[in-house]
């Protein structure tokens, strides 16, 4: 009996190990690490340390440096009474233009609240979320963790990071609806862009890519009866991964192939992507 479970346990080892073609060459033990654990020591993936200047090329991280910075120059800010940042401090870090709204820059809504800014809103949410800030009497302030982090870039990025991918619902701010769609298994997505970004491509390639390897996100999200094809999958997912994820964290450069709204879209890794992200590769 020993000798058949050594036996057994040989052939389920081999299994586990076994490149798969839809994970790109990756096994189903790798592919548990980037799902489950995407920077942890035995990730295929891992966040490099990098210059000085260029963590000042990551919009999110300054934005968010930016606001923990006016926290601790002013001890605590006062909330409003729905407990949002007050408008004076919401102009004040728009107006820096670390990161930008479509709809305000196009002049199609105006900002003076928190909410009129996803990405002003999305900064406050992180800094919660991420364990930087603490509010109590309706006032915000940091924590020790924040007061640490604040003065250390690449452990504050690495905390945002890993926030951001797999803390942060990324189905808060669109209608696309309440699923995984990009956010499970982002880790894969800088596994493609590793291989695949350094020529322009089409989000669309790297969404097919994406669903290949996890065709039931596809599978349930399809529904012909409320026309939601697999098209609107592939736009839930570049606009997730691409504009409110890697773009945020300058990773990426997308390029629309025309003038219109809603024209295909390029994706290009950038050089700060090499840097910061490491990737094994498979054999």
């Amino acid at each position: 009996m020993e000798d058949i479970q050594k036996h057994i346990d040989k052939i389920m080892n081999e299994q586990n190990n076994r490149g798969i073609p839809e994970f790109e060459g990756y096994s189903p033990i790798d592919m548990e690490y980037i799902l489950y654990n995407t920077f942890g020591r035995n990730s295929p993936i891992q966040i490099e340390k990098i210059s000085d200047s260029d963590y000042q090329k990551i919009p999110i991280l300054n934005q968010i440096k930016y606001l923990l910075n006016l926290i601790s120059d002013n001890k605590e800010i006062k909330l409003t009474n729905k407990g949002f940042l007050p408008t004076k401090i919401v102009a004040d870090i728009y107006n820096k233009g670390f990161l930008k709204d479509e709809m305000i820059e196009l002049g199609i809504s105006k900002l003076y609240k928190e909410s009129d800014s996803m990405t002003v809103n999305l900064t406050r949410i992180l800094i919660d979320i991420a364990g930087l800030t603490k509010k109590r009497y309706g006032k915000l302030s940091l924590t020790k963790t924040g007061e640490n982090l604040a003065l250390d870039n690449f452990e504050l990025l690495k905390n945002l990071f890993i926030t951001f991918g797999s803390r942060f619902n990324w189905a808060y701010y669109d209608g696309y609806g309440e699923n995984r769609i990009g956010q499970l298994g982002y880790g894969f997505s800088l596994i493609l862009l590793n291989k695949y970004g350094h020529i322009k491509r089409l989000d669309k390639f790297y969404a097919d890519k994406y669903f290949k390897a996890f065709p039931k996100l596809l599978d349930n999200y399809i529904n012909p009866s409320l026309k939601i094809s697999k098209d609107t999958a592939i736009e839930c997912f570049s606009l997730r991964t691409f504009e409110r994820f890697l773009a945020y964290f300058g990773l990426i450069i997308i390029e629309p192939a025309e003038k219109k709204w809603d024209a295909d879209k390029y994706i290009i890794k950038t050089e700060l992507f090499d840097k910061l992200i490491k990737v094994r590769h498979t054999t």
